[in-house]
């Protein structure tokens, strides 16, 4: 997407989105791009100047800072899970169906499952997160 100042027959600037330059190039020659104050087909683009974003990376030091957070907050978050549900083992899907259709008690559960298992559980409309866990520290 694209975005243009333009500008009508009476001067009246305006802004509009695009796909892209020959989406604009299409509209305007067919009439399709209208000034919204006055009304007029007769419109082109208006100078403009780009809107360049700088982004700064951060240094090394913030990266490292960064990724220990995320690692602490992974490893809290597993002691957690760990500490207030199930381990289900492979048994995942199983359960999960179970606990989704009232088969069973409604509980936390964790484990394992396969891709393709995981995608029919989303097909089912069973709520479910899958969790990136870190190798243990504890060996």
């Amino acid at each position: 997407m694209i975005v243009y100042d333009l500008k009508c027959a009476k001067d009246h600037v305006f802004e509009a989105w695009f796909r892209d330059s020959a989406a604009f190039d299409q509209q305007a020659k067919a009439g399709k791009v209208v000034c919204p104050e006055c009304g007029s087909k007769k419109v082109a683009k208006a100078p403009m100047a780009p809107n360049v974003a700088r982004v700064q990376s951060p240094s090394s030091s913030e990266q490292r800072q960064q990724a220990q957070q995320a690692v602490a907050m992974l490893r809290q978050m597993r002691e957690q899970v760990e500490k207030n549900c199930d381990y289900v083992g492979e048994k995942f899907a199983e359960e999960a169906r179970k606990i989704h259709y009232g088969e069973t008690k409604a509980r936390n559960i964790y484990g394992e499952t396969s891709k393709e298992q995981a995608e029919e559980l989303v097909e089912e409309g069973v709520e479910f997160g899958v969790v990136p866990w870190l190798p243990r520290t504890d060996a």
